[in-house]
């Protein structure tokens, strides 16, 4: 496979924030990316699990994840990891913009919503 170039149009909800999601197994890599972005204060996914691992890359703001029984203040410039089948999910705490790259380590996205 040569190398590809994926334009923002393809991935991104929105034209200015990185805020989007980009399936890599429609491009033959075994990588799926959510980009999240929220200025609103509790916003994030509910409580939600995947039989894969997923790594958080907290680029901007604060938040409150919950991986498993533990709760866990995340800030701008850490990465924190929910291991496959461990239920998690995330809020803004403010204040102001909180920004989060998603990796999912599987070319699809596959999401068990426990709330």
């Amino acid at each position: 496979m040569g190398g590809k170039v994926i334009d923002r149009d393809q991935w991104a909800d929105h034209p200015e924030l990185w805020k989007g999601e980009f399936q890599g197994g429609a491009h033959g890599v075994d990588v799926s990316v959510v980009f999240y972005a929220t200025d609103e204060i509790g916003g994030g996914p509910k409580l939600h699990s995947h039989p894969y691992p997923e790594t958080f890359i907290i680029r901007l703001g604060r938040a409150l994840f919950t991986l498993g029984d533990e709760k866990i203040e995340g800030k701008a410039g850490q990465i924190l990891i929910a291991p496959a089948g461990m239920p998690h999910k995330f809020e803004n705490l403010g204040p102001g913009r909180l920004e989060t790259t998603d990796i999912h380590l599987a070319g699809a996205f596959s999401t068990d919503w426990l709330e």
